[in-house]
């Protein structure tokens, strides 16, 4: 029986279990060009992933909804061709603390607002698949903010249940004020990974904060 304080997990995905950067920022930088649009430095850069990239094309780029949309495909059509596995990396230690938990048999599910068919690439390529229970990203072909990260967390919630987890005491796993945000919308407690692309203010509101995967095994396991 698991000694752990929660009765599933909920996990982002970019900033949290994958390290995507190598490819996302190149591809951000040809969407920037295609619009003849100036490029960011690269700690701007950097702020553009995990949070929904709609938002980021109208608050970050300037666009309106429309152009912001149009953005948003021609960035995936970049990933597609790229493949969604191409250039991740995962964070040293997490693979290590999923299989763990998922040994103590305590249900995980994914609640990212990548697109669910990229989160689910990255998790077959890595071969962690088997390590979640219910799999939730953001609708393929929707670029809308309700898929936000309330929306995920809330899928991942139904998924969990449909599939007999106990979700009673969820916990959620991210790096950014929009994992912070979206877990309170359920009432879930959040433990910020600070190895993340997040900024050390927007772990205000989080439970915990973790440095490592170690700190993290020790909150979720003991």
């Amino acid at each position: 029986m698991s000694a752990s304080p929660y009765t599933c997990i909920l996990w982002d995905v970019d900033g949290t279990i994958a390290d995507a950067s190598a490819g996302i920022l190149p591809r951000l930088r040809q969407v920037f060009a295609s619009y003849g649009l100036a490029e960011p430095d690269p700690d701007a850069l950097s702020l553009w992933i995990g949070p929904p990239m709609l938002e980021s094309f109208q608050l970050r780029a300037g666009m309106d909804a429309v152009q912001a949309e149009e953005a948003v495909q021609r960035y995936r059509a970049l990933a597609a061709a790229d493949g969604y596995a191409a250039s991740v990396d995962l964070y040293p230690g997490v693979a290590e603390v999923l299989h763990a938990v998922h040994a103590a048999g305590i249900p995980q599910a994914t609640a990212s607002t990548k697109p669910e068919n990229q989160v689910q690439a990255i998790l077959d390529h890595y071969e962690l698949t088997p390590l979640f229970t219910a799999v939730s990203g953001a609708r393929v072909g929707s670029v809308g903010n309700h898929d936000g990260k309330a929306f995920v967390i809330g899928q991942a919630l139904e998924r969990l249940r449909a599939a007999g987890a106990d979700v009673s005491q969820p916990v959620l796993i991210g790096d950014r004020h929009h994992d912070v945000d979206g877990a309170a919308e359920h009432g879930i407690p959040v433990i910020f990974s600070e190895w993340g692309f997040g900024q050390p203010d927007e772990a205000v509101g989080a439970k915990a904060r973790v440095a490592g995967a170690d700190e993290l095994h020790a909150l979720l396991l003991g």
